[in-house]
């Protein structure tokens, strides 16, 4: 026959509770060095985190405007269109020879860009909501349609 295996004893303490003042101490001093850990790192954070700093020192974009940029990084010349040129639910399609590599959506309404000029759906195509800023697209834009909320 086998031989019985034997757990090994629990040493130290299994309530969960520190053992003493000195675990406490040493605990709190860890926690302290983790909490300072995180505001050094929060700190140390880009601000271009929090707004897109390229695209405002390459031209800016009004409120109820959709910004389009030739190239990528929101360089280039800047086309820009707003609702009552464009309309709902209507085909835009971008003039001969300017389409788009990046883009800003503050128009207000979500707006899909199309890679057809068309606005057709066999190629590729996105929606982006309002206050979206797409410093590359994955596609050339050729073309854009603006929605009903």
């Amino acid at each position: 026959m086998g031989r019985a295996v034997r757990n090994p004893p629990i040493r130290g303490n299994v309530s969960g509770r520190s053992c003493g003042r000195r675990a406490g101490r040493t605990s709190l001093s860890r926690m302290n060095t983790i909490l300072t850990a995180a505001a050094l790192a929060a700190a140390l954070l880009p601000v271009t985190a929090l707004a897109p700093a390229s695209a405002a020192s390459s031209g800016a974009c009004d409120p109820g405007q959709l910004c389009l940029w030739g190239k990528a990084g929101y360089s280039s010349a800047r086309q820009a269109h707003e609702l009552a040129d464009t309309g709902i639910d209507n085909c835009v399609p971008l003039p001969a020879g300017t389409p788009a590599r990046s883009f800003v959506n503050r128009i207000g309404r979500p707006v899909t860009t199309y890679q057809s000029a068309e606005c057709a759906t066999e190629a590729e195509f996105d929606t982006y909501p309002t206050g979206t800023w797409v410093p590359e697209s994955r596609y050339t834009v050729r073309a854009f349609k603006v929605w009903e909320n």
